[in-house]
């Protein structure tokens, strides 16, 4: 692995990379190549992929879901989950038959577990086939990867040990032409013992205000866009690494006065930087959602501790109700893990206890797994699994009958809907997002898309509402 400092991408650079997007479109002129890229993970990583289908565009490619059609084939991967890694390296296994009946078929293998050493090692030893590997500092030099893959037959691995970059200028291919997300940073500091992102991530780095203001009033502009999401790995923590001292409530509050957006959101956050300034600035924004992802991991001060969360129990609940009395009707949504090492049936109790007082619309829940290279993979006391299935199922049955109650309170409330698609499951439905981010079907046309709509809740279904529009 290569090692260097933190930078920002130049555009000189840039420019490079797009000399070689525009060399690969000239081989791919007339031919119909076509890529698929498949993503694992948060948020963020959909977000890297939409660059680097943005960046497959430009080279001439277009996209498809037929991965027997694909020319090009991206694994963009995430290594949060021990058995998420497993799955993805099946599949990885699976695309050995694709390469021996096409033989110029391309396979990128990158993401977060590119950035650990010993799945390189790995993917090098018993992955053949794959022709690219490439980690999370170094999207931005895709197109050269991919040049170099079609001139040469042998692997291309560039994985950069570095703090991080961050890139600005690459094209994005964005899924959804209603809703956007836009990365105002890269990176974490915090170290929680279980995770890893900060060693395949990198330090903290945020992007300049002016280009985050800049790339959202682009996409404003263009009238389809009614909703942002600021994505960063600890997003209110953004700006504490710049020496102009601008933060996260400042940033909301310049985003908030850009014309043409209906909503803004934001994710993930961290208790520990959820300032009062943050607090005032969505009660004071308009356009920001009444909706706050505020993973607490551990009911537990104690395992808080060996965390390394930098927050109890009781500080959590006191910043859970000083947000709920700030900003009337939010919905909190939340992490949490489960059978860390050491977690004792009172340690598991007082998660319990924080689910029941701060009554979330919605729960990630993990069981624990070990990531090689953290700290907590080393403690002992390791959970067995037994006991680890025995708490996640109470853990679930208890988020289960809050978010039903929760729903159930809605009822015959007329909830601000924007409307995003037809149902999945219904041509004559549609399906949008209330300001708390509750998904609401109802019946309507196409026509309704991208546009506010009340609608009155009529009935709950665990995981949707279901009503009608009122009339204006």
């Amino acid at each position: 692995m290569k090692r260097d400092k933190d930078v920002k991408v130049s555009e000189k650079e840039i420019e490079i990379q797009k000399t070689y997007m525009e060399q690969i479109r000239g081989l791919n002129a007339l031919q119909n190549k076509k890529f698929v890229v498949n993503t694992f993970g948060c948020q963020m990583s959909e977000s890297d992929s939409e660059k680097i289908a943005g960046m497959l565009v430009e080279m001439g490619y277009s996209q498809t879901e037929e991965v027997d059609q694909a020319d090009v084939i991206v694994f963009n991967t995430c290594c949060v989950r021990e058995h998420a890694e497993e799955k993805i390296l099946s599949r990885l296994g699976q695309l050995k038959a694709y390469k021996q009946n096409n033989r110029d078929l391309i396979i990128a293998f990158g993401g977060c577990m590119a950035q650990q050493l010993h799945v390189v090692e790995k993917i090098k030893k018993s992955y053949r086939h794959v022709d690219i590997i490439f980690g999370t500092h170094n999207i931005h030099r895709f197109p050269e990867l991919i040049y170099c893959a079609l001139s040469s037959n042998k692997m291309i691995t560039e994985v950069l040990d570095i703090d991080g970059v961050v890139p600005e200028g690459l094209p994005v291919s964005r899924k959804d032409g209603l809703k956007a997300w836009v990365n105002i940073m890269y990176g974490c500091n915090n170290f929680c013992t279980y995770c890893i992102v900060p060693y395949v991530r990198g330090r903290e780095r945020s992007r300049e205000p002016q280009d985050i203001v800049r790339e959202i009033q682009l996409l404003a502009s263009q009238g389809c866009y009614k909703e942002i999401t600021l994505l960063g790995q600890n997003v209110n923590s953004y700006g504490l690494d710049r020496k102009d001292g601008r933060a996260f409530p400042e940033l909301l509050r310049e985003v908030n006065k850009i014309d043409g957006l209906e909503r803004i959101r934001f994710m993930t956050s961290h208790p520990k930087d959820f300032s009062d300034d943050l607090i005032k600035a969505i009660s004071e924004c308009e356009k920001v959602g009444e909706h706050v992802h505020l993973p607490f991991q551990s009911g537990s001060t104690r395992i808080l501790k060996e965390m390394n969360r930098k927050y109890t129990k009781e500080q959590y609940l006191e910043l859970a109700e000083k947000i709920r009395n700030a900003v009337p009707g939010v919905s909190f949504t939340s992490d949490i893990i489960v059978g860390f090492p050491g977690e004792t049936e009172e340690d598991f109790e007082d998660t319990l206890d924080v689910v029941r007082k701060v009554r979330f619309d919605l729960v990630y829940t993990f069981i624990y797994s070990k990531r090689t290279g953290t700290p907590a993979a080393e403690m002992q006391e390791q959970i067995d699994d037994k006991t680890k299935k025995d708490r996640f199922d109470r853990l679930l049955e208890t988020v289960y009958s809050i978010v039903q109650e929760n729903n159930e309170a809605m009822i015959g409330k007329v909830e601000e809907v924007l409307v995003e698609s037809v149902s999945k499951n219904n041509d004559e439905m549609m399906t949008g997002r209330t300001r708390t981010n509750k998904i609401v079907n109802f019946a309507g046309d196409k026509s309704l898309i991208g546009k506010l709509v009340d609608v009155r809740i009529q009935s709950q279904h665990m995981w949707y509402l279901a009503g009608e529009i009122v009339a204006n």
